[in-house]
């Protein structure tokens, strides 16, 4: 079977990024000599499974850099593009738009200002999805047992440390009997529609994974926030094969 004869209608992809952001116009900053976003969007036009595409955002730069790469665009309401938004509200103000067109079981969730993607990736937590219907999510995720929420730490009303998450019992000081302990990349998102956006009560604050939530490890993914970032970014890509493979299907 050909790619693109295992493409489906129900799984669809969608870019999500806010023009409102303290690195000016990260999204669409240039990562060797193309928009970021386009690395997310060309790792899902290549997927399998994938045959609807959608980009959100308030930002019309941001649409039209989406649009050039075959996205449709979904204009993203003020209300949803303030620093204090919420993705899990954007995502679900998008599916109005994306259902309008047809229904879907699954959604994969591109964030814009990540280049670190690979259409294996996305393929693979697709698959994990697709296999078991009790999954609501499968989210790439890091291990960081260094950054063990039992050993995290805030600052009280009198300006001390004291524990952030309050537990009951001794807590061992060799992070190696903590368990481990995981990270969302939030490089991308493979969402149920029916168990994960349509959750009522998913997993805060990224309400629409739902609970059944699957890890797919992954090392060295990481979201842009500053110019040294587009640089590691161009590293990821180069050191992964993906800029040689993208330039030899003509996609760059």
């Amino acid at each position: 079977m050909s790619i693109e004869q295992s493409k489906r209608e129900d799984i669809a992809a969608l870019i999500i990024g806010r023009g409102n952001n303290t690195l000016k116009d990260k999204n669409i900053l240039p990562v060797f000599g193309i928009p970021l976003l386009h690395w997310g969007a060309l790792a899902a036009k290549r997927s399998k499974f994938i045959k609807r595409y959608y980009i959100s955002s308030d930002d019309p730069k941001i649409l039209d850099a989406g649009k050039n790469v075959g996205f449709t665009t979904i204009l993203r309401p003020d209300e949803l593009a303030t620093p204090n938004a919420q993705s899990a509200d954007a995502v679900r103000h998008a599916c109005e738009t994306i259902l309008k067109e047809g229904e879907i079981s699954t959604l994969i969730v591109i964030h814009a200002n990540v280049g670190t993607i690979s259409t294996n990736m996305i393929d693979d937590c697709i698959e994990l999805l697709l296999k078991n219907s009790n999954i609501s999510a499968v989210i790439p995720s890091h291990q960081k047992d260094e950054y063990h929420a039992l050993r995290a730490r805030k600052v009280n009303v009198e300006g001390f440390l004291e524990p952030y998450v309050q537990i009951k019992g001794n807590i061992s000081a060799n992070r190696q009997e903590l368990g481990t302990c995981l990270f969302y990349d939030h490089s991308f998102w493979v969402l149920s529609m029916e168990k994960g956006i349509n959750s009522k009560n998913g997993q805060q604050p990224w309400t629409v994974m739902g609970n059944n939530i699957l890890p797919y490890l992954t090392e060295g993914c990481f979201d842009v926030h500053d110019i040294d970032d587009l640089k590691r970014t161009e590293e990821w890509i180069s050191n992964n094969g993906i800029y040689e493979l993208y330039k030899s299907e003509g996609l760059l």
